[in-house]
This record gives C-alpha cells, structure tokens and sequence, in this order.
C-alpha cells in the first residue's frame, strides 16, 4: 500500500496531542503508512471560509498541492481540517473564475495543483479500505464489557454525506463494534457541541455540551468516543462547570476513536496518551476487566 499524506493540523500538534500520539500506532499496527506532509500550513479551519474565501481555498490548495507533489492522497484526522480541505479540493475543481484564479496564483508560486486528490478521513480508511473483517482479525483485546457513546459532531457527516449519513451515521458505531465495545443507541451523535462558542457565549456552549453529556449517561455509556478535536476538547474541558451549574454528575471520559481501538489492538494505554485524559478513568479501567492495556 502506498499509504497516505498525513495531515496532523494545529490541534494534533497541541492541545489533542493523544489524537495522534494513539492515531499513528494504530495505522501502524494495521500496516497503513503515513507520512506527514512535509511543510503543511494551517488550513484557516472552516471559519476562514466565512471570512475570506479566497485565502481559505488558497492557503487549504497549497497542502493539497504538497499532497499531489508526493503521489498520495491526504489523510485528515482532525474534523474541522478534514472539511475545510474537502471544500477547497471541491470548490479547486468548479472552473469557477475565482476557482481559476487561485489555481494560477498556486502555480506562480510553484505549488500547482491538478486537483488529483483525494480527502479521506481515518474512518473511511478503516472501515471502507482496510474492511471490519481484517481489523477484526487485529484485535487482541476485545472490549467486551464496554459501552461507548460514538459522538460524530456537526462536520465528518455535513455537508458531504460522502462519509455516512448525515442525520444517523453508523461508520464509527461499526468500528467500535468490531473492537468488541457495545456502541449505545445515542441520538445527539451529530448534534452540535458548540464549537467555539464555549470560549465566546459560555452558557451556550455549556447547554449544548450538558445535552450531550446527559445523553450519553442516560444511555449508560462509560466513555464518549469522538473523532473531532474541538468536540473532544469541549466535552472534557466543560464537565467541572456543568457539574456545579446544573447539579448532576455528569462526569464522562471523552476519547478519540484511536485510543480505544489501539487497546482493542494489544496497544498500551501509555502508547494511547491515556495519560492527557483530565476526566479520572478508574470507572473506565473497571469496565475493561481483562481486556484493558496497562
């Protein structure tokens, strides 16, 4: 397999450093090469589209030019870059005049682009390429007694619905169920965390994460499992506030999908990142019996 472009992004070179520090060791125990995009800029996230589409195409093309230079097509993990680099790649492809435009000012500046890559996202390569039936045959350590909350976000499945179903995605649900967890039946998979307004309009963000939270605990769910950073980050970030404001224990460990399905796959939790989780994990440890990783 020629393998992917790996593009990590901001957040999983900062503050969702377990995203990747789990997502490599687990393409690898898979046998999937990645190879980080050598020089990749920051893709503007999808809020620069709104501020000035011109630029956020632009400086989005140039890793999709990085990427074709290197005969591979991009793997994105992070949700909001997954996106943002999808809407470029498409909107590079219109013929529009602006389209054009920006293709030209690329070339002038020797990043030319012929719009022969593609935006995949883990998921699509796990489940899609790689197949549940050889990961399946991966696991060492099925999950047997856990069940997780598989939360999607507002971005993997919106607007392309190129991934799963826009409204009911189940690709993440048949991952877990392959590493033997027992995904909940939970209805705020897609709904909105908030975003950014947990930094900007507090009591908003903090609702919204409050009806996700108390979802997944309804649903008796021992951990969260997301695959989008921000969503990741808001989820953990808020829970001590939600706790005092709204007076019920909510507290929930939110993991990305590569931490879970890397202790499915044998991997410690120290390889994991486990040890970034802010949310104590002993309840989780508990749920996993024998088929945890020291």
């Amino acid at each position: 397999m020629n393998g992917y472009a790996y593009y990590p992004g901001c957040s999983l070179k900062e503050n969702s450093r377990s995203y990747e520090q789990s997502l490599l060791p687990v393409f690898k125990e898979i046998g999937v090469p990645l190879e980080e995009l050598n020089d990749w800029n920051c893709c503007g996230a999808t809020a620069y589209f709104s501020v000035d589409d011109t630029m956020a195409a632009a400086i989005s093309g140039r890793n999709l030019s990085l990427a074709e230079k290197s005969g591979r097509d991009i793997l994105a993990p992070c949700a909001g870059c997954y996106l943002t680099l999808k809407k470029s790649n498409v909107f590079l492809a219109s013929g529009q005049p602006k389209a054009e435009k920006i293709l030209g000012d690329l070339k002038s500046a020797g990043c030319e682009y012929h719009g022969t890559v593609k935006v995949k996202h883990p998921l699509e390569v796990l489940v899609r390429e790689i197949g549940l039936d050889a990961l399946r045959a991966k696991i060492r350590r099925p999950l047997t007694n856990l069940k997780v909350a598989c939360y999607y976000g507002c971005q993997l499945v919106r607007p392309f619905t190129d991934v799963d179903d826009a409204d009911y995605p189940m690709i993440l649900d048949d991952l877990m169920t392959a590493a033997g967890a027992t995904p909940v039946d939970f209805a705020a998979k897609t709904r909105c965390c908030g975003g950014s307004l947990t930094g900007t309009i507090e009591e908003v963000g903090l609702r919204l994460n409050y009806i996700l939270l108390k979802e997944a605990k309804r649903r008796g769910a021992d951990c969260i499992v997301t695959i989008c950073p921000l969503c990741q980050f808001n989820l953990e970030i808020t829970q001590r506030k939600i706790v005092r404001r709204f007076k019920e224990d909510l507290t929930l460990p939110i993991l990305f999908f590569s931490q879970v399905l890397g202790l499915a796959l044998g991997l410690s939790e120290k390889t994991l990142g486990f040890s970034r989780s802010i949310i104590p994990l002993d309840a989780f440890r508990a749920k996993l019996g024998n088929g945890g990783a020291k």
